[in-house]
């Protein structure tokens, strides 16, 4: 039994580096936005293609463009934040 709870704490564990790589591509990818790079770099094309989908999601259920400034990355984050927390806390409990 012990073997297959440190097979689900090791996958939690992937899942949630997973979800902090994924937070610093969000905070790279808002960092980009001030200084509006080349659209045709491959690296800002990936980085992109991996945000959008979820600042659309985001957008799609509240407004989140106040005075100029985009909250969909905070949002996001904060969101993903609270998904790290809970999911730490119930494989800790294992």
């Amino acid at each position: 039994m012990s073997a297959i709870i440190e097979i689900i704490q090791g996958i939690g564990g992937i899942f949630i580096t997973l979800i902090n790589v994924y937070i610093w591509v969000i905070i790279i990818t808002a960092l980009l936005s001030f200084v509006n790079p080349d659209p045709y770099n491959p690296i800002v094309q990936f980085l992109y293609r991996v945000t959008n989908p979820a600042y659309s999601f985001v957008r799609r259920f509240m407004r989140t463009d106040m005075s100029g400034l985009d909250f969909a990355p905070l949002i996001i984050i904060i969101g993903l934040q609270v998904i790290v927390v809970i999911l730490s806390t119930l494989l800790y409990k294992l």
